[in-house]
């Protein structure tokens, strides 16, 4: 027996002794068809299958999926950042990293689904988080790789297998990143296809999901009509739909944090996160000082009458956004208006407006923030409501009165609320909490992580196992 033959036999006694501990297989026993399907139903099948093996693994394999994608993730945030704003034309590549790095270290695992018991007189009842099965998931092209990112984790976590719907603005990069997490999952546990998609995403593919018999869930991260849609379904629905945060500011507020962390938050990705601060209704009394304070950290004022029109002719079409603009950024946008470009490129376009203004009313996801003042800080609420609008997603309030900041809190109802920080602090950037990039505002999750994506069975056991 030469040398040669000797490695290969030791090779095959550690991958069998491998698969016998976290129930891998065999290459030979690999489908025909890996992660990138030609039509609908047999990518759904193939998950489902996937599933079914999934499921009857140890726990040790999702944390081990889960370990193995954020340390062979973590290399490729750079591409996937570059390959973002390449493929939709919008965000900027230095604040996609940080988006796609905080969905990678701070989306919670299996730790996530903590059991629980009740025992007494008559027994034991055991609360446990079981997965759903396959989950049909949209993404969005606004965040298309850290939405793929963070749900793989929470919906593998929880023990399910996942049908990616990329939205067909970032096809290209979408399916390269579910290969790559494909791949690295069948490295770690040797399941083929727990995450798939087809080659050509499309709205009529989406359709073809949302009915598809083997889907159990829906998770879908996009606008308004896409969530109806998928309530529409007759489906479970988790349904991350649209907001329009105000930022309300007090005059008890600090206003040099204040200043700083609306620029901030307001210009994280060009303002696309749906989490960002889309206008500021401020207290007279302290509105100058804080828009002096928001340009001496980088916000650009736009103060005659006539650049604010032709601002806002460039922003706004037909009473509604302008979607040409959407995520672009401050030089591009004042280039459009016919404005001058200062040498250093602005963080954010400020610009004082009414109260009804549509730049105001309207999600506009463009680094362009309305500061609206008010003469008190009920007139300032009465206003920030009118603005969030029902939606009940993300608010932010700059106050140094606890009184007011529980009161705003209670009256808001939003699925976040920041209270003296940034936006993106809702999310856990520079702050304590998880990630999530799917906020199931309209279907009232919220923030979403892996027990989001389980049913919570009961099991129970009588006359036994009380021992109090």
């Amino acid at each position: 027996m030469n040398s040669t033959e000797l490695e290969g036999i030791i090779r095959t006694i550690l991958t069998e002794k491998l698969a016998s501990e976290t129930g891998k297989v065999s290459n030979s026993e690999a489908p025909k068809s890996i992660a990138i399907f030609d039509d609908v139903d047999s990518a759904i099948k193939a998950a489902n299958d996937a599933y079914r093996r999934y499921h009857e693994l140890p726990l040790k394999c999702r944390s081990a999926i889960i370990a193995t994608l954020r340390a062979e993730l973590e290399a490729d945030i750079p591409y996937l950042a570059e390959e973002a704003v390449k493929e939709t034309g919008m965000g900027n590549v230095g604040h996609k990293i940080l988006k796609n790095k905080l969905a990678l270290e701070k989306t919670p695992g299996i730790e996530d689904l903590k059991t629980t018991a009740l025992t007494g007189d008559d027994g034991m009842v055991l609360f446990e988080y079981s997965p759903f099965g396959v989950i049909g998931s949209i993404t969005p092209s606004t965040n298309p790789t850290e939405t793929i990112i963070n749900n793989s984790i929470s919906m593998l976590a929880a023990g399910n297998a996942i049908y990616f719907s990329p939205h067909p603005g970032a096809k290209n990069l979408s399916i390269w990143l579910i290969k790559r997490i494909e791949n690295l999952i069948y490295k770690t546990c040797g399941v083929h296809n727990l995450v798939v998609t087809v080659a050509t995403p499309s709205f009529e593919n989406t359709q073809l999901m949302m009915q598809h018999p083997d889907i159990a869930v829906l998770a879908i991260t996009g606008g308004p009509a896409i969530v109806t849609m998928g309530l529409k379904s007759g489906k479970k629905t988790i349904g991350a739909g649209a907001g329009n945060p105000p930022c309300l500011v007090d005059e008890t507020a600090e206003i040099t944090k204040a200043a700083q962390d609306i620029v901030s938050g307001a210009s994280l990705d060009n303002n696309i996160p749906c989490i960002a601060e889309k206008a500021v209704v401020v207290v007279n009394q302290v509105a100058d000082e804080l828009i002096t304070q928001m340009v001496d950290y980088g916000a650009l004022l736009i103060r005659s009458s006539e650049d604010v029109k032709a601002l806002k002719a460039a922003c706004i079409i037909d009473g509604g956004i302008n979607k040409k603009l959407i995520g672009k950024s401050t030089t591009t946008i004042l280039e459009a208006a016919g404005l001058p470009v200062p040498l250093k490129e602005p963080k954010l376009i400020i610009v004082e407006t009414a109260k009804d203004d549509p730049l105001v009313v309207h999600e506009q996801l463009m680094p362009v923030l309305p500061i609206v003042r008010a003469k008190d800080f009920e007139e300032a609420l009465a206003i920030s409501l009118k603005v969030e609008n029902g939606l009940h997603h993300t608010a932010v309030m700059h106050s140094q009165n606890v009184s007011r900041l529980n009161k705003v809190a209670q009256l808001m109802q939003t699925s976040i609320f920041v209270k003296n920080g940034p936006s993106y602090a809702g999310i856990g950037f520079g702050a304590e909490g998880f990630n999530t990039f799917t906020i199931a505002t309209p279907t009232g999750e919220g923030t979403t992580s892996a027990r989001t994506f389980c049913r919570l069975r009961r099991c129970t056991l009588t006359n036994g196992f009380s021992i109090r």
